[in-house]
């Protein structure tokens, strides 16, 4: 299909937003997916191509964090492994299980990534706190699981990555925050090779949003960086709430509607 000039200058613009948002806190889908749906994209191919223009935003923020020296990529390997592995299988399960009940849990896991970040007294571990799994057991189980989980639904993938990163694995945000999108953009090439195998991005859609959205998280990632701190931790909790009310909206809209 063909878009405006307009239109696609529109989508760029919001997949940068989107990227400078999602290398900070994720949830940039929340603002690229509806913006591809309301152009008129088909679901299954506004999906596709929100992957392959993420993809491009998840790159740039893992290669400004590698660059940087915050994260080294060569501690990676084993978790990128997994989680790879983990979004392969969840992509596969998708299409032979229904999603309806872990889609129901999500809301509720995405409110309590909220709740941990809002209440707890620091996200900032203590030099002598020791992780609470070794380093393979913390690829194995949680590089698989939640690999599995962006490849089977998606919606909230870097803030749980990150909340486990922090809480389990004791890094700070922003050691967090350059591990998570390592494995976001893992992640995102597993499960956008099976779209690709059905043949489902626009390429010309989803390379030129790539642009913007590429932008987006290189700038995002340098505010991590200076910033970090003080603003991945209420940008983390504003997105995650946010992506449970929006969810919570799809699930039950008519019975919501009908208590007003």
């Amino acid at each position: 299909m063909e878009l405006s000039l307009e239109i696609m200058a529109l989508l760029v613009g919001v997949a940068a937003l989107a990227g400078f948002i999602d290398a900070m806190a994720g949830g940039g889908g929340l603002l690229t997916v509806p913006a591809l749906l309301a152009a008129g994209i088909p679901p299954a191919q506004a999906l596709a191509t929100n992957k392959l223009q993420s993809s491009f935003g998840s790159f740039s923020a893992s290669l400004y964090f590698i660059r940087s020296g915050t994260v080294k990529l060569q501690t990676m390997w084993l978790p990128i492994a997994c989680t790879f592995i983990g979004s392969a299988l969840g992509a596969e399960a998708v299409q032979v299980i229904k999603p309806d009940l872990l889609m129901s849990i999500i809301p509720i896991v995405l409110i309590a990534i909220s709740g941990y970040f809002l209440f707890s007294k620091s996200v900032t571990p203590h030099p002598d706190d020791k992780p609470k799994l070794s380093e393979a057991a913390f690829a194995l189980i949680i590089g698989t699981s939640v690999g599995f989980y962006d490849g089977f639904l998606g919606p909230g993938t870097g803030s749980i990555f990150a909340v486990c990163f922090v809480a389990i694995g004791r890094y700070s945000l922003v050691a967090a925050t350059a591990r998570t999108k390592i494995l976001n953009f893992t992640s995102n090439i597993a499960a956008l090779s099976f779209f690709i195998m059905a043949g489902l991005p626009i390429w010309e859609l989803g390379l030129t949003m790539a642009v913007g959205n590429f932008l987006g998280a290189r700038l995002g990632a340098k505010v991590v960086l200076g910033n970090g701190q003080k603003i991945i931790r209420p940008l983390v909790i504003i997105m995650s709430m946010t992506m449970a009310l929006k969810l919570l909206w799809e699930q039950h809209q008519q019975w919501l509607l009908s208590m007003l």
